[in-house]
C-alpha cells in the first residue's frame, strides 16, 4: 500500500467481516514515532490464527489464497525499525470483552517509513461503506489532537444517516479543520 491510511482502512474493513459494532482508531504520535492502533468488539481469533495472520500465505478467504493486509502492515513497520502486535479474544472465550487489537509502530524519521497519507478520506470512506458501525477516532499529536466519535454525531443527528452526502460532507470538513488547526 502506498500510505498507512490504506492499512488502516484495510484493517477496519476486517473488524466489520468480524462483526464488530465499535471500532476504535488511535493513532499517536510522539517525536518520531507514530504508533497505530485500531480494536474492534468484533468475533476475535483463537491463539492459532492470531500466531498466523501475518503469514501470507495463510486467509480465511474463500475467494483467494493469500491475505496481505497485515503481513504488508508488518513489513513495512519492521522496515522503519518499528513493531506489529496482534492481540485478540475470542467471543467463546471472553463473552462480555471480545475482539481484536492491532498494534503498529513507526519511526517516521526512517527513509523506508510510508506517508500516513489522508486520513480523513480514509474515515469518510469507512464511514460512508459502513454508517451502521460505530467509530471512535483519535489522532495524538505534540501540537494537538483530532478526534472523532460516531456516537456523538448520533445523539445529535437522531435519525439521519451517517452515509447522507451532507453528513459526510460534514463529517470531512470537521476533520480537516482539526487537522488545519494542529498543523499550522
Amino acid at each position: 500500500m502506498k500510505e498507512l491510511s490504506l492499512n488502516i482502512l484495510d484493517i477496519a474493513e476486517n473488524s466489520v467481516k468480524a462483526g464488530a459494532t465499535l471500532i476504535t482508531v488511535s493513532l499517536t504520535q510522539a517525536g518520531n514515532v507514530l504508533t497505530i492502533e485500531i480494536t474492534d468488539d468484533g468475533c476475535g481469533m483463537d491463539a492459532e490464527t492470531v500466531r498466523r495472520v501475518t503469514d501470507p500465505f495463510y486467509t480465511t478467504r474463500t475467494t483467494r489464497k493469500v491475505g496481505l493486509g497485515l503481513p504488508l502492515l508488518k513489513l513495512e513497520a519492521e522496515q522503519t525499525g518499528g513493531t506489529l502486535t496482534v492481540t485478540s479474544r475470542t467471543a467463546a472465550q471472553c463473552p462480555e470483552n471480545h475482539g481484536t487489537t492491532v498494534r503498529a509502530t513507526f519511526h517516521t524519521d526512517h527513509i523506508d517509513c510510508m506517508p500516513l497519507g489522508d486520513v480523513t478520506a480514509t474515515l469518510v470512506t469507512l464511514i460512508q461503506g459502513h454508517p451502521q458501525e460505530e467509530l471512535a477516532f483519535s489522532h495524538r499529536t505534540d501540537a494537538g489532537t483530532v478526534t472523532l466519535d460516531t456516537r456523538q454525531l448520533r445523539e445529535v443527528l437522531g435519525d439521519v444517516p451517517l452515509d447522507t452526502y451532507e453528513v459526510l460532507k460534514w463529517i470531512e470538513g470537521y476533520l480537516r479543520e482539526q487537522y488545519q488547526s494542529i498543523n499550522q
